[in-house]
């Protein structure tokens, strides 16, 4: 049996992302620490990505992990989120399926742009647990469309509960 910690992928907006979104992000990444998870995002120093590692940060034992687009030379090198470990993909977007297969579970929180729509497909496509935290209506009906295993959160004690529920059927 291996020792291994379970993963959790926040993926949410980047620029753009909504002030509860971010609220919501910083709360939940708070939550995963505490359990002892994983925290991985896509490591940006914007939005959820970067409220997420806040609040895992403010939790002792915690990991957080960003897979970032770019090669990480230069200044690129520590233009990331406040990050335990940054993995530079070089991949720019396609660094989503990445994000995405190295998680045990992904949220979407709050919504976002395309790029939060690929990796929620991605999961779907992956066989990843996908729990959508307080995502916009249309969101919510076309993901739950694709599969009837997405669950809906709408706050981060709940969707704390349904990632746990999912980790323990893994």
């Amino acid at each position: 049996m291996s020792n291994r910690r379970p993963g959790v992928g926040v993926m949410g907006a980047g620029n753009g992302a909504s002030a509860e979104a971010m609220r919501l992000a910083d709360q939940l990444g708070e939550c995963i620490s505490a359990r002892g998870w994983v925290l991985l995002t896509g490591g940006r120093p914007a939005g959820v990505m970067a409220a997420a590692s806040r609040g895992a940060l403010r939790v002792g034992g915690h990991l957080v992990v960003g897979v970032l687009p770019n090669e990480g030379n230069g200044d690129d090198r520590q233009r990331t989120a406040d990050l335990d470990l940054a993995l530079f993909a070089g991949m720019g977007k396609a660094r989503n399926v990445i994000n995405v297969l190295s998680a045990d579970v992904v949220v979407v929180c709050g919504g976002g742009g395309p790029g939060t729509a690929s990796e929620a497909a991605h999961a779907l496509n992956g066989g990843r647990p996908l729990v959508l935290l307080a995502v916009p209506a249309l969101w919510r009906d076309f993901f739950c469309s694709l599969s009837e295993g997405v669950e809906i959160a709408s706050d981060v004690q709940e969707c704390c509960r349904l990632i746990e529920a999912r980790l323990t059927e893994a």
